[in-house]
């Protein structure tokens, strides 16, 4: 059911209700003039509600949270984390706020959160604001991400503020309304574990459970499965990442989702050429979250989870310590799997193509890639046309053409798949130098270069002619990337 009206809006506060002591309450800042830059009419469809009232005045001060649904406990929810390695106990939203859960057309709980809404006792002497660059940026990339078929939060729409940010020169204020499965983190956890609260650590993994791994409930020891299930997922997701070429740019453990979605798109990337030690992040100088390091960190920050729940795994110490190295020692196995499976459907092999074919084949063509700085996303979009017979668009990219026709050779003896190859390896993706070009035109009040750029990146498998520019690589002249977080 669509809901036209926003009086008919029904917002949950399950995490407020549930887990007071994880959050404070707060509403956002007053917007006197709030402006849509854009909206996302399908997601927005998806939750039940009408996008012409998200349009509407009254839609916009809800999207910014100055209109808050009767019933509804607007909070600032509490984290900790590791930030790049160092451990901050108090955390959280510090310009965020979760306005509540809405049940959309599936039946499936989801939050609707802002960022860039204001101050909160979390802000940590930031100011609470966000810029529109960063705020688009993650409109752009998660929705890439989602249409990438890559679990992640969603953006459902952009609203400017008509105040000006200071950062390294002064830009146009902006909130972003984000949907997600939860948010609930890693982080989360460390929090209430050193809050000394064993009750609320137990409350916070019931909650986890009921909300995202609901068949952990009936296993023996259900907090223990529920971290099972963290770790798969987490190994799946960050394989995906791998797969696409994709850089988060800042894997702190509050960063981490319990549901296994991408969150908190800040200075992220996709490669250019192909480079294991890719980093575009500011603040990452020396590349801990480097493009190679990504699954390794995410077993890392896994294994914080792990040290933060380890009172729900066993009451004596060492059996549960037994038990948490044992469930975090399947991620490598998980991690093989999904990376083994999606490099089988990028080569186009079939299932019968076992990791004992498909590793050394992906890990030659690997060093061929990064040998010869070839173009990540190109080539691969191109080798679906070698396997019909025109090898040109990925030969092409290569230059030791001997190598790349050795390698070719024996990839098509083994008669790859064209079909599967197209379905799995994109067009287009947000490529550096357009997400820049789109977020600078926006900032200065043309939204058109955006709109041209998601057109392509929310179906990101079809080509389609006009949009040549957008499956193209940036011009040599376009330089080291780099990217900033926004805050």
């Amino acid at each position: 059911m669509i809901i036209s009206s926003l009086s008919a809006v029904s917002l949950q506060g399950g995490f407020a209700r549930e887990l007071g002591e994880m959050s404070v309450p707060w509403r956002a800042d007053e917007v006197a003039d709030p402006q849509l830059l854009v909206l996302n009419e399908p997601l927005a469809t998806e939750l039940g509600l009408d996008p012409a009232a998200l349009r509407s005045p009254d839609g916009l001060r809800l999207l910014v949270g100055n209109l808050v649904p009767d019933g509804a406990t607007p909070v600032a929810q509490a984290y900790s984390g590791h930030q790049f390695g160092f451990f901050n106990p108090r955390l959280g939203d510090g310009r965020a706020l979760l306005l509540g859960e809405l049940v959309d057309t599936e039946g499936r709980l989801r939050d609707l959160h802002l960022k860039g809404s204001g101050r909160t006792p979390f802000a940590r002497g930031g100011d609470g604001l966000a810029a529109i660059g960063p705020m688009l940026r993650e409109y752009v990339v998660s929705e890439a991400m989602h249409a990438l078929g890559i679990p992640t939060t969603r953006s459902l729409a952009v609203v400017g503020t008509g105040r000006r940010v200071r950062r390294e020169t002064p830009q146009p204020g902006a909130v972003l309304a984000r949907v997600a499965s939860s948010h609930l983190r890693v982080g989360s956890f460390q929090y209430a574990r050193a809050s000394g609260d064993a009750e609320l650590l137990r409350r916070l993994a019931d909650h986890a459970v009921a909300r995202h791994h609901p068949g952990a409930a009936a296993a023996e020891r259900p907090h223990l499965a529920l971290f099972e299930a963290v770790v798969a997922a987490q190994a799946s997701l960050v394989a995906q990442w791998m797969l696409v070429g994709f850089v988060h740019g800042v894997m702190n453990t509050d960063n981490m989702t319990i549901s296994g979605e991408s969150i908190d798109y800040g200075p992220c990337a996709f490669m250019d050429a192909f480079d294991p030690a890719a980093v575009y992040s500011s603040i990452d100088e020396r590349g801990r979250y480097a493009y190679r390091n990504q699954p390794v960190v995410a077993e890392w920050n896994l294994a914080r989870l792990a040290e933060a729940m380890l009172p729900l795994f066993d009451e004596d110490q060492e059996r549960a310590v037994h038990l948490a190295q044992e469930a975090l020692g399947a991620f490598a196995g998980h991690y093989s799997t999904a990376w083994t499976t999606g490099l089988r459907a990028k080569l186009g092999l079939r299932p019968e193509h076992g990791a004992e074919v498909v590793s050394p084949l992906a890990e030659e063509l690997f060093a061929l890639l990064h040998a010869n700085h070839v173009d990540h996303t190109s080539f691969f979009r191109g080798l679906g046309a070698a396997a019909r017979g025109d090898v040109r668009p990925a030969r092409d990219l290569v230059l030791d053409l001997r190598a790349f026709d050795d390698w070719a050779g024996r990839w098509r003896a083994l008669d790859p798949d064209p079909g599967v190859m197209d379905r799995t390896n994109p067009v287009y993706i947000p490529r550096n130098h357009l997400v820049e070009e789109a977020l600078a035109a926006a900032t200065g009040g043309d939204l058109d270069p955006l709109g041209r750029l998601l057109e392509a990146v929310t179906a990101p498998y079809e080509e389609r002619p006009g949009l040549e520019r957008y499956a193209a690589p940036a011009a040599e002249d376009f330089g080291p990337y780099i990217t900033y977080c926004g805050t």
